[in-house]
């Protein structure tokens, strides 16, 4: 599954989504760092004056970002909502030990 995140370092809601999706195999990552330069940050900002899911976020005063992009186009701030792998933790195995069955 291909995602865009729109994104920037120095947002730590950021840090941890690029983490944790960078961390799932399935998942090809197109993060973009809108404090980069310009030209990507233009492009999140088409969106954001754009597209009616910021009215709210504009009105609190926040900035709308991570924003994810699907391969369907489907836009959301949360992106465990549409990627059940991130929340599906049912077998996921701590592997502490070298055998890797999760005996910490």
């Amino acid at each position: 599954m291909k995602i865009i995140m729109y994104g920037t370092e120095i947002c730590p809601d950021c840090v941890e989504a690029k983490a944790r999706l960078k961390s799932i195999k399935d998942i090809e990552l197109d993060y973009r760092n809108i404090t980069a330069n310009t030209s990507t940050l233009k492009e999140f900002l088409t969106y954001r004056d754009h597209e009616e899911m910021f009215d709210v976020v504009k009105c609190a005063g926040g900035i709308g970002i991570p924003l994810f992009i699907l391969e369907d186009g489907t836009k959301t701030f949360d992106i465990s909502e549409n990627v059940e792998i991130l929340i599906n933790t049912d077998n996921v195995v701590s592997s502490c030990n070298i055998d890797g069955k999760g005996q910490c």
